[in-house]
């Protein structure tokens, strides 16, 4: 599966982007979707995941109540509404995609996703 990430760019503290992930293939739905983030000379963190039916969420612990994940099988498509923005949000925003078996655990570590997207960049100033 290829994805590609969009809906980053500059924005004030305190405001809102919808970042969205557009998947090829016909089988999206057999795969766990992630996003993740890497900020300016720090590894890539979890930020949120969604089941296959969409019907379970995950989120760090950092971004819960301002972060929402969803996802839209009909049209291949994650998204990732970020609300109340801060400047440590800033970061590269990456989607990637899983068809591997597992616990929800697994949803938080890289290494579990097979495929990833080239990333969106979301800059928040102050």
């Amino acid at each position: 599966v290829q994805l590609q990430a969009s809906g980053g760019g500059l924005v004030q503290a305190g405001g809102s982007l919808r970042l969205s992930c557009a998947a090829s293939g016909r089988t999206f739905s057999t795969y766990v979707m992630g996003w993740f983030r890497q900020a300016p000379g720090k590894e890539r963190e979890f930020v949120a995941a969604i089941n296959r039916s969409g019907g379970s969420t995950y989120y760090a612990d950092s971004v819960k109540g301002r972060f929402t994940i969803s996802r839209d099988n009909a049209k291949n498509t994650v998204y990732l509404q970020i609300n109340s923005l801060k400047p440590e949000d800033t970061a590269v925003y990456y989607c990637a995609a899983s068809r591997a078996s597992g616990g929800s655990y697994h949803y938080t570590l890289d290494p579990y996703y097979d495929y990833w997207g080239q990333g969106t960049l979301v800059t928040v100033s102050s």
